[in-house]
């Protein structure tokens, strides 16, 4: 359960809200819910004392989860999937000052790790659709659409260095694989493709092989400098 002070932290040191999921790929349905991501800046005054701000807080409302701004942008520098994605939403719900820097830093985040990262996740992802079969006779229909979904985006973003998270024209072949309109032999050749695709593209991909990290500790240390002057 969220306490008073972590709340307090979401609610009053946000810089940067955004929606995720269905609603920000383009895949959002009747049913759909809205997954709210954030992150807060914890004052640096907290740091200060034995008992340090949380690095993440759940909550207030359904659906929300929240980073604190140093461990958003560790996750990001190790090319998390949600993470970035969460950063290239395009629906955004709150931004100040820091939270533009923060935008403005994108590409610091990108690299060829994304390759690693989102394709490993995806082959982890595999594996419990596999099992689904193997105990059910069926995948979960729509954690198969979401994986071929990231492993599209993956191989987009090696291929052009951006990473676009809305799906527009697959909109409606994705979603007739949440519906289990395609058999599960199909839905098993696209990811193999997917995954080649990825593997082809890494070694042409116009990324650098890592991301920018004094650029990101530039901003971070420039940040909480500014959070303990003011208070």
């Amino acid at each position: 359960m969220i306490t008073p002070d972590d709340e307090r932290l979401v609610r009053e040191h946000t810089v940067y809200a955004c929606v995720t999921g269905s609603r920000a790929f383009g895949l959002a349905t009747d049913d759909s819910d809205t997954d709210r991501r954030g992150v807060f800046l914890a004052p640096t005054p907290l740091f200060w004392g034995f008992t340090k701000p949380p690095s993440h807080v759940e909550g207030p409302a359904d659906e929300q989860f929240s980073w604190e701004l140093e461990r958003f942008c560790e996750l990001a520098l190790r090319a998390n999937p949600n993470v970035l994605e969460c950063l290239h939403s395009p629906v955004v719900e709150r931004i100040d000052a820091t939270g533009e820097e923060l935008i403005g830093l994108r590409d610091a985040f990108l690299s060829r790790q994304a390759h690693g990262t989102f394709v490993r996740y995806a082959l982890g992802q595999r594996r419990k659709l596999e099992a689904d079969v193997r105990v059910h006779g069926a995948p979960r229909w729509k954690h198969a659409m979401h994986l071929l979904r990231l492993l599209a985006s993956c191989r987009d973003l090696l291929r052009t260095g951006e990473l676009r998270i809305g799906v527009g024209d697959a909109r409606e072949e994705l979603l007739a694989v949440k519906r289990g309109e395609v058999p599960w032999s199909e839905v098993e050749r696209r990811m193999t493709r997917l995954a080649q695709e990825n593997d082809e593209a890494v070694s042409r991909s116009p990324l650098p092989p890592g991301p920018d990290l004094e650029r990101v500790e530039a901003f971070l240390v420039r940040t909480r400098r500014a959070s303990a002057a003011t208070g």
